[in-house]
């Protein structure tokens, strides 16, 4: 049940749980230009008190009713609101004077069968080319505009690329590099990292209290998600997009910690790729600045669809195909690459298929304690089995990062502010 309004008032609309409200098709039908309301609206709406009884339940279906016509023929419906999780049971008798039946409903499979063929780069061109008249002749990244690693930036990719690389190679371009001593010095300040005494020095910074990982990481993920701005017209309600990438990247190393040492990935690639998990978000925005806000509107009219879906029914092409395609041409640690790319993938079983199973775990726990966006989703019991974590283990996690939210807010703006 998804509550959705425009200048002339609010309207309900029925479909399946398993399936996308597509609302190009509600827009067609009814002639109108409904929008989904705000997360935070939709809780003050259904949060009514009235909406508990059974009398209020169905006053709501005095509001024009539009219902996927594949489930028209039933007498009476489970219905579930997302963003509370009000349930009841509605009768047909109470809407049926004033329904509106329509195909405004996609399952997964349907949208899967329209995606283009081909590896990732051949999808994104055949995406973009969705979207503008230009033909693509030349190679993907100079098309599509897509802006160069910035050259300060390359040296720590290859530092980070060199097992043998450590703090006597890295201090030095740290120093010379004012904006990312400036970053350093102010990481290594910040509450989070609870550095005994004053921070004198980059060395002392980098030595004492960061360590050559936590640089390197921090260094690249903020760079990476400096080198594109932030979209204007964000799903209402959402999670900072940094915000979440500190989120994430904490909780992932975290969790890796619990991981035993025999089959545990090493902590700083999974920061890193925490720090990027959500980096194709930023890549969407800028490949399609014209359909982006539609895109964020789709997302509010579907809270309960996994993300993939949506993007692709209205763009073609995730943000974990463009994410992990730009990465992977930016010459980042292909565990990196690959983890950020199938995080959410769970029948991947590639070279970095514990370190993009640890980043699943991370964001579906972060995600039903309100950290970051997406559909609740349980994760299953052997992806826990095979990273050998139990479920304490993830929920003391959780925990840990909750309880630090004040702390790692602050690093976020240090982040931002840099």
């Amino acid at each position: 049940m998804v509550l959705l309004n425009d200048h002339e008032g609010k309207a309900l609309v029925i479909l399946p749980a398993n399936m996308l409200l597509n609302l190009v098709s509600i827009w067609k039908h009814s002639g109108r230009h409904l929008q989904p309301v705000r997360g935070r609206d939709a809780v003050k709406f259904f949060g009514q008190p009235a909406l508990q009884t059974n009398a209020g339940q169905k006053k709501l279906f005095q509001l024009p009713v539009y219902i996927e016509q594949s489930i028209a023929d039933y007498d009476k419906l489970g219905v579930v609101e997302p963003y509370t999780g009000l349930a009841f049971e509605a009768q047909k008798q109470w809407f049926q004077e004033h329904v509106s039946l329509c195909a405004l409903g996609m399952t997964t499979n349907a949208i899967n069968k329209q995606q283009p063929d081909g590896n990732d780069e051949q999808v994104i061109t055949r995406a973009v080319e969705r979207f503008t008249t230009l033909r693509i002749q030349q190679r993907l990244e100079d098309t599509l505009g897509l802006p160069p690693l910035p050259a300060s930036m390359k040296k720590l990719v290859e530092l980070r690329s060199d097992p043998a690389a450590g703090i006597d190679d890295l201090v030095p371009l740290v120093r010379g590099d004012a904006s990312l001593a400036a970053q350093v010095m102010s990481w290594a300040a910040s509450p989070y990292y609870a550095a005994p005494g004053d921070v004198h020095s980059v060395e002392d910074a980098v030595i004492r209290v960061l360590g050559f990982d936590l640089v390197v990481n921090l260094a690249l993920g903020v760079a990476m998600g400096k080198a594109l701005s932030l979209p204007e017209d964000m799903p209402r309600d959402a999670v900072p997009y940094w915000q979440q990438s500190v989120f994430t990247a904490a909780t992932a190393e975290l969790l890796c910690k619990k991981i035993p040492a025999e089959i545990r990935p090493k902590p700083g690639l999974v920061y890193l790729a925490g720090l990027l998990q959500n980096f194709g978000y930023l890549v969407l925005a800028h490949l399609f600045p014209p359909h982006f806000s539609l895109l964020s509107r789709y997302i509010e009219a579907n809270p309960h669809m996994a993300l993939e879906f949506v993007e692709k029914q209205v763009l073609n092409v995730t943000r974990e195909q463009v994410g992990g395609w730009l990465l992977d041409n930016w010459g980042l640690p292909e565990v990196v690459v690959e983890a950020v790319r199938h995080h959410n993938d769970l029948a991947y079983e590639g070279l970095a298929s514990h370190e993009a199973k640890v980043l699943h775990v991370a964001s579906r726990g972060l995600r039903a304690r309100e950290m970051a966006d997406g559909p609740i989703e349980l994760v299953p019991d052997r992806i826990l089995a095979e990273l050998q974590l139990t479920q304490a283990d993830v929920d003391a996690v959780l925990e840990d990062v909750q309880e630090s939210r004040v702390e790692l807010d602050s690093l976020v703006h240090t982040i931002m502010h840099a």
